[in-house]
């Protein structure tokens, strides 16, 4: 070692060689250090985006319209019948017929057909093997609600992702935001909602994919939230079964004229 090295190290100060050294990326933590964050929710610093209905109805395009396509043939090969009328609007009037073919049971059980047909066979099976096990559903519960929010805009409108409560109380991105279902807003009855879209697609996801799911529809603003991971409650203590018809279906005005009795509201009857 040269003398000259060892006499000049002393005169070099540490701090200014260290400060000028210092990777920026460090400056950016402050002295008392950051609350840890949890892979399953955003950081308090950062807001989550409000979840407000917006007043811009969403737009179809090409693969859209195919997906609409698929899933009126399906429905009308079930119901053995299908509408003259084009596009969304016979989809619906295909939906009526379904609720009028038999009992809610058996259309429930149709919707449930038609949802299995919508995948190629072993799609399911497979992925409720493999997939579904991986961190306890929870995973599986989020690629399911990622690609709902995807591919289902046609049918319900607009939709995003949202953080829920699941049982064991951690959180999870396995919620589904519908901001006004257009299913439920063009059909005009609580009875295609409850037994065309709500029951059997909860029956669907938890006997064919083994995720649970619970859906909330609001039957005042035509909102609904999907719950992927959280069972569905017993049909006794399910407060959607209960709500009455809406005013605006046509059964509930026919039944007002026969009642002359505006003010009262039942049960929707196929509920």
């Amino acid at each position: 070692m040269k003398p000259s090295t060892v006499i000049l190290l002393p005169s070099i100060s540490p701090l200014p060689f260290f400060r000028q050294r210092l990777p920026p990326r460090r400056l950016l933590i402050p002295p008392g250090g950051v609350p840890p964050v949890s892979c399953s929710r955003r950081p308090d610093t950062v807001p989550a985006p409000p979840l407000q209905a917006t007043t811009a109805e969403y737009v179809p395009n090409a693969v859209d319209g195919v997906f609409l396509g698929l899933f009126r043939s399906k429905m009308a090969e079930e119901v053995g019948w299908d509408s003259d009328k084009p596009g969304y609007d016979g989809l619906i009037d295909v939906a009526r017929r379904l609720m009028m073919k038999g009992t809610n049971a058996d259309a429930k059980d149709a919707a449930v057909r038609i949802l299995r047909a919508l995948f190629p066979p072993l799609v399911l099976e497979l992925y409720k093997l493999l997939v579904t096990p991986i961190g306890g559903g929870k995973i599986a519960a989020v690629m399911v609600a990622r690609v709902t929010a995807l591919t289902c805009q046609w049918l319900m409108g607009r939709c995003m992702v949202t953080s829920i409560d699941l049982p064991d109380g951690t959180h999870c991105q396995s919620g589904v935001f519908v901001e006004r279902c257009k299913y439920l807003e063009e059909s005009k009855c609580v009875g295609i909602c409850i037994n065309t879209c709500k029951l059997p697609t909860q029956t669907f996801f938890k006997e064919y994919m083994g995720i649970p799911l619970l859906m909330e529809p609001n039957f005042e603003d035509y909102s609904c939230q999907f719950r992927f991971g959280v069972p569905a409650p017993s049909p006794e203590l399910d407060s959607a079964l209960k709500e009455p018809c809406l005013e605006i279906c046509p059964n509930a005005v026919r039944r007002k004229e026969v009642t002359r009795d505006s003010q009262t509201m039942q049960q929707c009857p196929k509920a």
